[in-house]
């Protein structure tokens, strides 16, 4: 069976996509899909380590350990909507017992996206207006990229905020070799070719084609290095921009201290706290003894509600999402620390 495309609805019924705002749910079912294993297919080996957060959408999937099952996920189940076996490196192998229907997402993906969801007041509908026919799909790609993955959840908003939209016709040149770097860019409508000149090729040989999504002009703000190849748009189309400063002041992480299992568990043992981000339904499935359940997108109203005097250890899956309400108690005077990796990984 071919990949289906999916339904907003569809995904709703799983945790924690079902906290996700309209808009942003909908651009995420734009980039998974609906897949399928045969009996006796395996959907991942024991001791895998590739970040896919996986659902079941029908069929039962069998949980093996050394040779045995150990757990069955049926889907439609309750227990089918939270996502299977979470916890990297995989501690299970996982089995199609019969025809199984199930949804793939990549793990940063997600994570970024419930992240951002959570932290700005800003929906994917409201920013799109800033990059015109662009739509969402060159914000979801740019959240899906490697390189966006290390900005701090706190800056997330802000540099999507802060970005210009500039409209070029084809043949228009964004940025040209030699030039100073002063702005990181996002092709968000049109497609662009690099070239570099050489002493043998003036005109420039071709590295590479830019296509709705893809960013550059980085290397150069990192560096404070000259341009090392020039951007020409192949046809009509636009850019979202940063400027450099906004750059790098907003790829610099925030001041957070982290700590890890050991280090955590002392500050709670000496009277701190774990407080928990994550949304009601994660925590239901799974948390830490004790831990106090503020979802991240509630921290700001219910940060009076904490005490001033009291150390916190923000906690969440992988540390993604306390980050950001870490962050967000610091600013206020808390004293808050990140649990390194979060409450997924194995200890």
């Amino acid at each position: 069976m071919a990949n289906e495309q999916l339904s907003a609805d569809l995904l709703k019924g799983f945790s924690p996509l079902d906290g996700l705002k309209r808009d942003n749910l909908a651009a995420l079912a734009r980039k998974v899909q609906l897949r399928e294993l045969s009996p006796g297919q395996v959907l991942f080996k024991e001791g895998d380590t590739e970040k896919r957060t996986f659902y079941i959408a029908s069929g039962i999937l069998e949980l093996i350990d050394q040779g045995k099952v150990v757990e069955t996920i049926q889907g439609g189940s309750a227990q089918a909507r939270n996502p299977v076996a979470p916890i990297f490196p995989r501690r299970f192998s996982a089995r199609a017992r019969d025809r199984v229907q199930f949804i793939s997402i990549d793990s940063d993906l997600l994570d970024v996206m419930l992240t951002w969801d959570q932290t700005g007041t800003y929906e994917v509908s409201e920013l799109q207006g800033k990059a015109d026919d662009g739509g969402d799909d060159w914000m979801t790609m740019l959240l899906q990229t490697k390189a966006f993955h290390k900005i701090p959840p706190a800056n997330i908003q802000a540099i999507f905020m802060r970005m210009q939209q500039i409209n070029y016709k084809s043949g228009d040149v964004i940025l040209k070799q030699g030039a100073e770097g002063d702005y990181f860019y996002v092709l968000t409508r049109g497609s662009a070719v690099v070239t570099r000149e050489t002493p043998l090729s003036k005109e420039g040989i071709k590295l590479a084609e830019l296509h709705v999504g893809d960013t550059f002009g980085e290397e150069a703000l990192i560096s404070d290095a000259k341009r090392n190849a020039t951007v020409t748009m192949s046809s009509d189309g636009s850019v979202m921009r940063l400027g450099k400063d906004d750059f790098k002041k907003l790829l610099n992480e925030p001041m957070l201290e982290w700590v890890d299992a050991d280090q955590a568990a002392q500050i709670v043992k000496n009277g701190g706290s774990w407080l928990d981000v994550r949304l009601p339904s994660e925590f239901e499935n799974h948390h830490l003894d004790g831990a106090l359940n503020i979802p991240l997108y509630f921290i700001r109203l219910k940060i009076n509600t904490l005490d001033q005097d009291k150390q916190y250890v923000v906690c969440c899956d992988t540390g993604r999402r306390s980050s950001a309400g870490a962050y967000i108690l610091n600013e206020r005077g808390f004293q808050a620390f990140v649990l390194r990796g979060g409450i997924n990984k194995e200890s």
